[in-house]
């Protein structure tokens, strides 16, 4: 697949598809503040929509293993979506963990073959703080282990994004962990801040870059 392939990914079927999920995603954020009195079943469908679709969108436009193992990844992230606000936190918390432990060895596979040995260790280092800001942020301390455990999760994710080919998709891997410092500033410094209102933007914005930064590369791989 040439350079007409790479384009045709944005139109028709597949297109159409990411077209949605961009827009599930971004309107949903007005739609939650906007419509306080729509039905919460509706609000919840909304805000799972956005990744749902992207998830769709990389089954649909990326052949093969590598395609599905994205998509399991996005569409464990749009369950966690719903799950935080229709049944807890915590059960949230535990399909997000699950995408990023499924995302570590994805990236792992398409790791840059030019990433030296200082660009680890300092990535390491750099998974190692965002877990210790992590845990120190929220006022109620007995949170912090179980913050901690799952921040684990997400920086090996993003570290091995950054470590990986996909440099698109480790933007958006960085904006994930932003997002979620945020929420957990919200438990601590940050409560009733307006900067978290931000969570849900930078969160969708990172899944987006996820989605096409690493099913455009994939795509073009695949194309030879």
């Amino acid at each position: 697949m040439g350079q007409n392939g790479m384009a045709g990914i944005w139109r028709g079927r597949t297109g159409g598809l990411l077209i949605a999920a961009l827009c599930a995603g971004a309107s949903y954020w007005p739609a939650a503040h906007l419509l306080p009195h729509a039905p919460e079943a509706l609000i919840i469908a909304w805000k799972g929509l956005g990744v749902a679709l992207l998830a769709a969108w990389v089954f649909a436009a990326v052949p093969g293993r590598d395609g599905r193992w994205l998509a399991a990844v996005l569409a464990l992230g749009a369950l966690g979506d719903v799950l935080l606000d229709a049944v807890s936190l915590t059960v949230g918390a535990v399909a997000f963990l699950a995408g990023h432990v499924l995302a570590v060895p994805f990236y792992w596979r398409h790791r840059s073959g030019r990433a030296s040995r200082a660009a680890m260790v300092a990535v390491a280092a750099l998974a190692a703080g965002v877990v210790a800001l992590a845990a120190s942020l929220p006022t109620d301390r007995a949170a912090a282990p179980g913050i901690a455990f799952y921040s684990s999760g997400l920086a090996a994710m993003a570290a091995m994004a950054a470590l990986s080919r996909f440099r698109l998709a480790a933007s958006g891997a960085l904006l994930f962990v932003i997002s979620d410092l945020l929420i957990f500033a919200g438990l601590g410094p940050l409560a009733g801040s307006p900067a978290t209102l931000l969570v849900w933007p930078l969160y969708f914005a990172g899944q987006a870059l996820i989605a096409v930064g690493a099913g455009r590369a994939l795509v073009r791989c695949q194309a030879g």
